[in-house]
Protein backbone atom coordinates (compact mmCIF):
# COMPACT_ATOMS: atom_id res chain seq x y z
CA UNK A 1 0.00 0.00 0.00
CA UNK A 2 1.22 3.69 -0.59
CA UNK A 3 1.86 5.88 1.48
CA UNK A 4 -1.02 8.24 -0.25
CA UNK A 5 -3.63 5.24 0.42
CA UNK A 6 -2.17 4.47 3.75
CA UNK A 7 -3.63 8.42 4.93
CA UNK A 8 -6.88 8.06 2.67
CA UNK A 9 -5.99 10.67 -0.12
CA UNK A 10 -6.21 8.20 -2.71
CA UNK A 11 -8.28 4.86 -2.90
CA UNK A 12 -6.73 1.40 -1.97
CA UNK A 13 -6.41 -1.37 -4.52
CA UNK A 14 -9.57 -2.35 -2.68
CA UNK A 15 -11.55 0.04 -2.72
CA UNK A 16 -10.69 0.52 -6.56
CA UNK A 17 -11.43 -3.30 -6.83
CA UNK A 18 -14.88 -2.37 -4.72
CA UNK A 19 -15.37 0.66 -6.81
CA UNK A 20 -15.20 -1.01 -10.11
CA UNK A 21 -17.23 -4.04 -9.31
CA UNK A 22 -20.55 -1.93 -8.91
CA UNK A 23 -20.30 -1.96 -12.84
CA UNK A 24 -23.03 -3.72 -14.08
CA UNK A 25 -21.68 -6.87 -15.22
CA UNK A 26 -20.49 -7.13 -18.73
CA UNK A 27 -19.46 -4.00 -18.77
CA UNK A 28 -15.11 -3.35 -18.42
CA UNK A 29 -15.11 -1.67 -15.23
CA UNK A 30 -16.89 -5.14 -13.90
CA UNK A 31 -14.31 -6.84 -15.80
CA UNK A 32 -11.71 -5.36 -14.61
CA UNK A 33 -12.50 -5.34 -11.25
CA UNK A 34 -11.73 -8.93 -11.35
CA UNK A 35 -7.98 -8.62 -12.52
CA UNK A 36 -5.05 -8.14 -10.38
CA UNK A 37 -3.07 -4.70 -11.09
CA UNK A 38 -0.07 -5.64 -12.60
CA UNK A 39 1.65 -2.03 -13.57
CA UNK A 40 2.28 0.27 -10.89
CA UNK A 41 4.39 2.62 -12.46
CA UNK A 42 3.47 5.70 -14.66
CA UNK A 43 2.58 4.25 -17.84
CA UNK A 44 3.98 6.53 -20.74
CA UNK A 45 6.30 4.79 -23.55
CA UNK A 46 5.32 1.33 -22.12
CA UNK A 47 4.84 -1.39 -24.50
CA UNK A 48 1.56 -2.52 -22.52
CA UNK A 49 -0.64 -5.53 -23.85
CA UNK A 50 -3.86 -5.31 -22.76
CA UNK A 51 -6.37 -7.66 -20.77
CA UNK A 52 -8.08 -9.02 -23.53
CA UNK A 53 -9.37 -12.44 -22.40
CA UNK A 54 -12.34 -14.12 -22.53
CA UNK A 55 -15.13 -13.56 -20.83
CA UNK A 56 -14.22 -9.85 -21.70
CA UNK A 57 -14.84 -10.17 -25.32
CA UNK A 58 -16.37 -13.50 -27.42
CA UNK A 59 -12.37 -14.21 -27.84
CA UNK A 60 -8.87 -13.92 -26.51
CA UNK A 61 -7.14 -10.56 -28.62
CA UNK A 62 -3.77 -9.69 -28.57
CA UNK A 63 -3.61 -6.00 -27.86
CA UNK A 64 -0.96 -4.11 -27.49
CA UNK A 65 -0.12 -0.23 -27.24
CA UNK A 66 1.77 2.33 -26.10
CA UNK A 67 0.14 4.79 -23.54
CA UNK A 68 1.23 8.62 -25.17
CA UNK A 69 -0.52 11.07 -23.11
CA UNK A 70 -2.61 11.17 -20.05
CA UNK A 71 -5.68 12.99 -19.45
CA UNK A 72 -7.68 13.56 -16.40
CA UNK A 73 -11.29 12.57 -15.88
CA UNK A 74 -13.68 15.67 -15.93
CA UNK A 75 -14.84 16.19 -12.86
CA UNK A 76 -18.86 17.07 -12.93
CA UNK A 77 -20.15 20.65 -13.61
CA UNK A 78 -19.75 22.77 -10.44
CA UNK A 79 -17.13 20.63 -8.45
CA UNK A 80 -13.76 22.02 -8.18
CA UNK A 81 -11.71 18.96 -6.86
CA UNK A 82 -11.98 15.25 -6.73
CA UNK A 83 -13.45 14.17 -3.48
CA UNK A 84 -11.21 11.96 -0.89
CA UNK A 85 -10.24 9.38 -1.15
CA UNK A 86 -9.30 9.99 -4.81
CA UNK A 87 -9.65 7.01 -7.53
CA UNK A 88 -6.38 5.63 -7.99
CA UNK A 89 -6.15 4.90 -11.76
CA UNK A 90 -8.36 7.51 -12.77
CA UNK A 91 -8.55 8.93 -15.92
CA UNK A 92 -7.48 7.59 -19.76
CA UNK A 93 -4.15 7.42 -21.68
CA UNK A 94 -4.16 8.04 -25.31
CA UNK A 95 -2.29 5.01 -26.94
CA UNK A 96 -0.83 3.83 -30.18
CA UNK A 97 -1.32 0.41 -31.10
CA UNK A 98 1.50 -1.32 -32.30
CA UNK A 99 0.58 -4.82 -32.09
CA UNK A 100 -3.08 -6.43 -32.55
CA UNK A 101 -4.60 -9.67 -34.04
CA UNK A 102 -7.67 -7.79 -33.41
CA UNK A 103 -9.83 -7.12 -36.62
CA UNK A 104 -11.22 -3.55 -35.39
CA UNK A 105 -7.67 -1.91 -33.85
CA UNK A 106 -5.19 -2.21 -36.56
CA UNK A 107 -1.20 -1.79 -35.57
CA UNK A 108 0.87 0.98 -37.20
CA UNK A 109 -0.05 3.77 -35.15
CA UNK A 110 -4.34 3.57 -35.02
CA UNK A 111 -4.48 5.53 -31.58
CA UNK A 112 -6.97 4.33 -29.11
CA UNK A 113 -8.16 6.08 -25.53
CA UNK A 114 -8.00 3.22 -22.91
CA UNK A 115 -8.99 4.17 -19.51
CA UNK A 116 -5.88 4.06 -16.83
CA UNK A 117 -7.51 1.01 -14.90
CA UNK A 118 -7.33 -1.25 -17.57
CA UNK A 119 -3.61 -0.11 -18.47
CA UNK A 120 -2.37 -0.96 -14.51
CA UNK A 121 -4.40 -4.47 -15.34
CA UNK A 122 -2.75 -5.22 -18.86
CA UNK A 123 0.88 -6.79 -19.27
CA UNK A 124 4.02 -4.78 -19.48
CA UNK A 125 5.97 -6.34 -22.44
CA UNK A 126 9.74 -6.25 -22.59
CA UNK A 127 10.79 -6.06 -25.97
CA UNK A 128 13.62 -7.67 -25.88
CA UNK A 129 12.19 -10.72 -24.58
CA UNK A 130 9.28 -10.22 -27.14
CA UNK A 131 11.94 -9.91 -30.24
CA UNK A 132 14.28 -12.92 -29.05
Amino acid sequence: MSFLSSIGLIETEEQERARLAQAPEGSLNHYLSTRPVTIDEWAKDLLVELPWQQPRTDRAYRVVVVPIEFRKDALPEGVEDEPLPRKLHSGSWMCAVVFSDHPGYPAAGFRIDVPAAEIARGRKVDLTEALA
